[in-house]
């Protein structure tokens, strides 16, 4: 029986690398010179007011390019990019795919580029009463090259070219995926895929993100390319690269077992570098302290009074994106005094407890679970999907918590601020000539 193949590739020259990426690994042998091709990236969001550092969160363009070249080449006419980021937290995809230097892929190969979130959705039935609004423009593909990220994900351990396909559902099913339950997200988002045509998935490995997804975590320069027209046996190498066996990573164990398939490494041709020589363990999660009442450096600041729960797997990714940035907040109320013994709690299945005189409810799924908690002294309701942190900022200083919202503008200066040129960061890798 033959072995699926999978490519590592160090790269030298972006184009050449992935050239040899796609052929050791045949990755051009499923597709047809008159098919439909949509290339899917992962352009979770993009910031046009404060510093955004891409590096390990967003496809770079100069893999976009070679790509997109490379099929010209080819033969291949009919190519699209399409994608569908976080529509409150990012203009629309236009002027995130001018920045990102796609629409001289539009002039030079005549690519057309897509926004999901402007499109039409399409109810697919997954089966066991799932139901899931799909891009139409995804469904319509004949075949899908997803280009996903090679990064860490804090409630997913990986995010690779799988979860790189909740992209193509429309807000509310994007929400959904972020249930308890049988909805829980390390079941829900594997199935999406199952309704796609992926033909070929390219992990993006110029660089790697720990505590990801966003630009919160931290990046390095990885230099990679994983290549397979296998999507699971990609994700599987990706995540092998990040430090985390197939078995350790839930959804990839759930979507192996829904479809009968190896966790084993042994089990698939890994071609080009080798797994062990490239294996670095790349940090997921963020440490938080043993009695779960924050980040572990609220605990070193020596902040007291105030019981911030974990995020879990149903905090939705609008609010995920939030949930840093609102630390970051609360950190900076601190001027050595205890807070007022308040409780925040977030996402769908977090129920505020007993004991404190204060409970924030941090975004429109944790209002509602919470309306009619008996726990609850004194509510405040944070409403939004995601919450706004200008209105957060000054209702818990309507409750005596001045938080200081320049204090999240210097953190974000200092994030984009970590990332040197000399040490390989290069915006110009999200930049096409």
């Amino acid at each position: 029986m033959t072995k699926t193949s999978v490519s590592i590739v160090k790269v030298k020259d972006v184009y050449e690398s992935l050239k040899e990426s796609i052929n050791l690994s045949d990755g051009f042998a499923c597709l047809n010179i008159n098919d439909k091709i949509l290339i899917k990236p992962n352009i979770v969001s993009w910031d046009f007011d404060l510093p955004f550092p891409p590096y390990g969160v967003v496809t770079t363009s100069t893999v976009m390019e070679a790509l997109v070249r490379i099929l010209a080449e080819h033969g291949f006419r009919d190519i699209a990019i399409g994608e569908g980021s976080l529509p409150t937290l990012s203009p629309k995809g236009e002027v995130v795919y001018e920045k990102l230097g796609y629409f001289k892929l539009q002039e030079r190969y005549g690519v057309k580029l897509l926004d999901f979130n402007q499109g039409e959705f399409v109810a697919t039935d997954y089966g066991d009463g799932i139901m899931l609004d799909i891009a139409k423009q995804a469904l319509e593909a004949d075949k899908i090259i997803n280009v996903p990220v090679l990064k860490t994900h804090s409630q997913a351990k990986v995010s690779l070219g799988i979860k790189n396909l909740k992209g193509c559902l429309n807000k509310e099913s994007k929400q959904i995926c972020h249930g308890v339950g049988n909805e829980e997200l390390n079941l829900m988002f594997p199935r999406i895929i199952e309704k796609l045509p992926v033909a070929l998935t390219i992990i993006d490995g110029l660089y790697t993100l720990e505590k990801g997804p966003s630009h919160t975590g931290r990046a390095f320069r990885k230099d990679l390319l994983i290549v397979s027209r296998d999507p699971f046996a990609c994700d599987l190498v990706g995540a092998a690269l990040l430090g985390y066996p197939a078995n350790e990573v839930d959804h990839l164990a759930n979507y192996a077992r829904r479809h009968g398939l190896s966790l084993e490494l042994s089990d698939y041709e890994i071609t080009g570098e080798s797994v062990t020589d490239q294996r670095e363990f790349v940090n997921y999660d963020w440490e938080w302290s043993e009695d779960d009442t924050g980040p572990a450096g609220f605990k070193r600041s020596g902040i007291t009074g105030l019981a911030v729960r974990k995020y879990d797997s149903s905090l939705c990714t609008g609010c995920s994106v939030q949930y840093n940035p609102m630390l970051i907040l609360l950190s900076s109320a601190f001027k050595g005094k205890p807070f007022p013994n308040v409780e925040l709690v977030s996402g769908k299945q977090q129920l505020a407890s007993s004991g404190f005189d204060r409970s924030v409810l941090f975004g429109k799924c944790a209002c509602h679970l919470n309306k009619e908690n008996a726990n609850i002294k004194k509510a405040i309701p944070l409403w939004g999907c995601p919450p706004n942190l200008e209105k957060f900022v000054k209702v818990l200083a309507e409750e005596g918590i001045k938080c200081d919202y320049n204090e999240y503008v210097r953190f974000r200066h200092y994030l984009f601020s970590r990332y040197k040129e000399n040490e390989g960061f290069k915006l110009t890798d999200w930049a096409i000539e």
